[in-house]
């Protein structure tokens, strides 16, 4: 049986030009990059290299980026940075309802040492006002943190327009690109962001290793302490052979990114028509327009995500659902809660994510076998047999 994988937003297989860029740095190339001898010197070439890459690809030069051990590293150094070095101008920090939980989680973090969060709401689309950005400004507001894109919805949100609010405030503003990096076209001059978020596996690059961009003259206080790499940022020996993955996958992005989002577009716009009208009770979540290319996240009522999971990996496909399976008591995603999904509609959401080596034949496959699998379920759910 032919395995489909329609998961590209929880991790994306590792580009081949990427593992083999990176392979060298394991074997001959392996030196320490604060070596001052050759081996050590030949690991400092390429981290720099990658260094480059990364800022090629958001626009940014080579001295604004500081590689991380993740994404989730990123947002904390962002947000727990900021907050340290600013704690003399204010105490108020600006976030959504429905960031990641890498941002919320720090957050929550922060209101337990007494600064005060503002977490908005969004819009039926998962979409973040400005005007409610500028409203939640007062004079104690340090940071505003919002992500570019989505992670289960797929929304692009407003970010340039909310960086103009920030800079105006002269209020740092923070990012989390990660879903976004490598699959729309990201400038950090145009989105006038502070500080922004990236992860490698995103991206086709390898888990382990992301990187934050930090605009020239933005002060945040490293919270990893210890050696002096990444010129005083983020202490410890730096993983060569991931960030230079990460350099090759953005650099890749940057030559493949358009050409793969109009591919992915048209295969992503196929299977939400093909389900919508294929299977009743069934709704788009976020913005129809305004979404990552690779996104399809559906809700299909009268069924439980979990149960619609497991009967399509036994037939090969892979997917996600918005419903926290590893919960205890399978809450539903916070973010379709936050805008405005009954929880039983969120527990039946589905999230398809496209990419690379997503083929128009893998669609139809979906469409061919999903239909079968909730008309199977939904006629052991009491759920639709009290709704009739």
């Amino acid at each position: 049986m032919k395995r489909i994988y329609l998961d590209y937003a929880a991790t994306t297989p590792t580009h081949p030009e990427v593992m083999e860029a990176m392979l060298p740095y394991f074997t001959d190339s392996f030196g320490n990059p604060s070596s001052i001898h050759s081996f050590g010197q030949e690991a400092r070439e390429a981290i720099e290299k990658a260094r480059n890459q990364v800022a090629a690809l958001i626009g940014a030069t080579s001295d604004e980026i500081v590689f991380t051990g993740s994404g989730t590293e990123a947002d904390n150094f962002a947000v727990k940075g900021v907050a340290l070095s600013r704690h003399d101008r204010g105490n108020h920090i600006i976030t959504s309802s429905i960031e990641h939980h890498a941002v919320l989680e720090s957050c929550k973090f922060l209101e337990e040492q007494g600064l005060s969060v503002t977490y908005l709401p969004v819009d039926g689309y998962g979409m973040v006002d400005p005007n409610d950005v500028k409203k939640a400004i007062t004079n104690k507001t340090i940071l505003i943190s919002i992500m570019h894109a989505n992670n289960e919805v797929g929304t692009i949100e407003p970010i340039a327009e909310i960086g103009n609010i920030a800079t105006e405030a002269e209020i740092y503003f923070h990012t989390d690109a990660v879903q976004a990096v490598g699959h729309i076209p990201v400038d950090v001059n145009k989105l006038r962001v502070n500080l922004l978020s990236i992860s490698a596996h995103k991206l086709y690059g390898p888990k382990g290793i992301g990187a934050l961009y930090i605009r020239g003259g933005t002060r945040v206080i490293p919270f990893m302490h210890g050696g002096s790499q990444e010129r005083g940022k983020r202490a410890s020996t730096e993983n060569v052979p991931a960030i230079v993955g990460l350099g090759k996958a953005a650099e890749i992005a940057r030559q493949e990114m358009l050409e793969e989002a109009q591919k992915l577009t048209v295969l992503r716009d196929k299977l939400i028509e093909g389900i919508l009208k294929g299977i009743e009770h069934t709704q788009l979540n976020g913005h129809p327009t305004k979404r990552l290319p690779n996104n399809v996240n559906v809700s299909i009522s009268y069924v439980e995500g979990e149960a619609i999971l497991l009967n399509l990996d036994l037939a090969g496909i892979c997917a996600s659902t918005g419903s926290a399976c590893s919960s205890s008591d399978l809450e539903p995603s916070h973010i379709l809660v936050a805008m405005g999904l009954p929880h039983l509609q969120a527990h039946g959401s589905l999230r398809f994510s496209l990419g690379k080596w997503t083929t128009e034949e893998d669609i139809h496959q979906v469409l061919d076998v999903l239909p079968g699998i909730v008309s199977k379920l939904r006629a052991m759910s009491p759920l639709m047999k009290t709704s009739k």
